[in-house]
């Protein structure tokens, strides 16, 4: 699966990614498109992380993502309805969102203020602030921008779904740092696995690198099969 990856100069190119047909975009300087499957596993400590789908389901399907990257907004909403359709609503598969907030501030407040909806408000509530967060990523978004995600955009929409006890429930978890453990989690894992990008998935434990929805199909109903 493509993803954006850091950028390193101002003349790197991007690259084709392949889930969304004929679109070029870039996420921090270029995408990478990628050949081979991983065959190493990782451990992975799901516990503490929001998910979608039925408990016992066979197969972990992680996110790494960035709220302020345009590729995570695409993968979210080109993307992830058919893992959704395909694996999540079918039992095959349970699908987790960690945070690697790599561009700027704002990918970290967003991403901590994500975390402390979850915490204070639970499972079902961050995955509608999660998705609405993604749609109302700008299309004009300016990387050297970091007063995009600000406490007030954030706090505004999460109002949109819940009411105005609630939102103040996570502005005060929020600026307590609450959800800074949570946070620092995820990134830990994603510098221990060398992320340099995002959106990079595992499943099971393995690093998806195919080419297509096919190729992802596949590891997955590999996964499911316990291969």
């Amino acid at each position: 699966m493509s993803k954006g990856r850091r950028k390193k100069s101002k003349t790197q190119s991007p690259k084709l990614i392949f889930w969304i047909v004929g679109l070029l975009a870039i996420c921090m300087g270029g995408l990478l498109f990628l050949t081979n499957t991983s065959t190493k596993v990782e451990a992975f400590d799901y516990s503490g992380q929001p998910f979608m789908g039925e408990e016992a389901a066979p197969v972990q399907i992680v996110e790494f993502g960035d709220y302020k990257c345009p590729i995570c907004k695409n993968f979210n909403e080109s993307f992830l309805p058919q893992i959704k359709q395909d694996f999540i609503d079918t039992g095959e598969a349970k699908f987790y969102f960690m945070n690697y907030s790599f561009i700027n501030i704002d990918s970290i407040r967003s991403a901590k203020f994500g975390e402390a909806v979850y915490q204070e408000l639970g499972n079902e509530t961050f995955w509608k602030f999660h998705e609405l967060l993604f749609t109302k990523q700008p299309a004009d978004l300016k990387y050297e921008r970091m007063d995009v995600f600000t406490e007030t955009f954030l706090e505004d929409t999460l109002k949109e779904i819940v009411s105005e006890e609630e939102v103040q429930k996570v502005v005060q978890a929020f600026k307590s740092n609450e959800s800074e453990t949570a946070w620092n989690t995820d990134m830990e894992k994603a510098n221990k696995l060398g992320i340099t990008g995002t959106p990079t998935i595992y499943v099971n434990g393995k690093k998806f690198e195919g080419n297509s929805y096919e190729d992802f199909k596949a590891m997955v109903e590999e996964a499911s099969q316990g291969e």
